[in-house]
């Protein structure tokens, strides 16, 4: 699938509209941790990749931020288990 992943710095969260639906991965920074708190994609939605182009777009960001993950939001937790070259974000 093919869409647009924002990142507002203002609401702490990154998404995406889809279908005019707004798909959201929110998450809390304090210093250099970024804790993944909650993703949200409308049920009617599910299936198509959306959570995790959201996910791969958050830590693609704390990469290149040179920040810590701290995946308190079960998907995300799931994700990077998924995607073992993510395992390095984890905050120790």
């Amino acid at each position: 699938m093919n869409m647009q992943v924002d990142h507002n710095l203002a609401a702490a969260r990154f998404e995406a509209t889809v279908e005019g639906h707004r798909c959201i991965a929110d998450y809390h920074l304090v210093g250099p941790v970024m804790t993944m708190t909650h993703t949200y994609v409308p049920p009617s939605l599910e299936g198509r990749g959306i959570a995790a182009a959201l996910v791969a777009a958050a830590l693609a960001h704390a990469r290149s931020a040179g920040l810590r993950v701290r995946p308190s939001c079960s998907y995300v937790a799931a994700y990077m288990r998924r995607h073992r070259e993510t395992l390095d974000l984890l905050e120790p």
